[in-house]
């Protein structure tokens, strides 16, 4: 119970004062939108410059925490597209964009304040780590796999293709912030005091400001219809995804213990507003996604308590 009420009801409490601002004290859509601008464009990127720039990659770049993390995430986005185009009966591309809903997980807005207050700042450096690949290597994969379905078989121009998702994926401001904060950690400078001190300001607001805003998003997306799509991409999300991260991590790579911890918290969070934003781009799925976005964080207060206690 002390998990609950000390690790995980801030967080969440945090959220929570978003939603009421907007429903009930007027947060209007364009205060939202600049909430969000702020922190996905701003403070959240140079959260991740400083955070990528000062850790130990060599030390954290173990293949096992990759593997264990993104072989479940992968594994979802399968049997969710499978469940959606075979038992659901979706098309190709509605089945691609739930099955993106089950593989991308809010690694950043829930994963790292919950690790953090969890077992502390020193380990988040594996959550980082894992944070650096994210959304390059899924929106790549998102892309690839709704074009190939988009074609129906036709052939496809990969060489037109591939340099039209690599622009896409590298203008993005988190994927800036990540690639920065390796070039700049491979370089081997320190960051400048005064720049240090503004970043960290920066990222100070990175966390509260982002999780203000999620709640804000949430009210958008109300649950309506496809209620057993919907389940599937949440089981997949907060259940399936962090037992197959637990268990390669511990039973088969044998990760230590702020490895294992950050597979698991990271692969046990609810979809990200990004599966929303990833399915609204190519107008298919947009209700399963928006709801399991919703539904996936309110049952992940439960789940998230449930693995706290399973890992060391």
């Amino acid at each position: 119970m002390n998990a609950l009420i000390e690790v995980i009801l801030p967080v969440f409490l945090v959220i929570g004062f978003g939603y009421v601002a907007a429903r009930w004290i007027g947060f209007g859509e364009a205060a939202v939108d600049g909430v969000m601008k702020f922190s996905q464009n701003f403070a959240i990127p140079c959260l991740l410059f400083r955070s990528v720039a000062g850790i130990d990659l060599s030390a954290q770049a173990e293949i096992g925490l990759f593997l264990s993390f993104y072989t479940g995430a992968f594994t979802c986005f399968a049997l969710g597209y499978l469940g959606a185009r075979h038992i659901f009966g979706r098309p190709p591309e509605d089945s691609v964009a739930i099955g993106f809903a089950a593989l991308f997980s809010n690694s950043l807005l829930l994963g790292v304040p919950i690790t953090e207050r969890a077992y502390g700042t020193e380990a988040l450096a594996g959550n980082f780590t894992i944070i650096a690949l994210h959304s390059p290597v899924f929106y790549t994969f998102g892309i690839i796999a709704m074009e190939l379905a988009r074609s129906r078989g036709r052939a496809t121009n990969l060489g037109v293709l591939l340099p039209q998702i690599l622009k896409g994926v590298i203008r993005q401001p988190l994927v800036i912030g990540v690639l920065s904060g390796v070039a700049f950690n491979l370089s081997g400078l320190a960051v400048p005091g005064p720049l240090a001190a503004t970043l960290d300001m920066m990222a100070r607001s990175a966390v509260p400001a982002a999780l203000f805003g999620l709640g804000v998003v949430l009210l958008r997306y109300r649950p309506e219809g496809d209620m057993k799509a919907i389940a599937m991409v949440c089981i997949l999300s907060v259940i399936v995804h962090p037992a197959i991260a637990y268990g390669l991590g511990r039973w088969v790579f044998a990760l230590n213990t702020d490895q294992l911890r950050s597979a698991t918290m990271t692969a046990a969070m609810a979809p990200g507003v990004n599966a929303y934003l990833f399915a609204h781009m190519y107008g298919v799925g947009k209700r399963v996604n928006a709801s399991a976005v919703l539904l996936g964080t309110t049952a992940s207060i439960f789940t998230i308590w449930a693995w706290l206690h399973i890992l060391p």
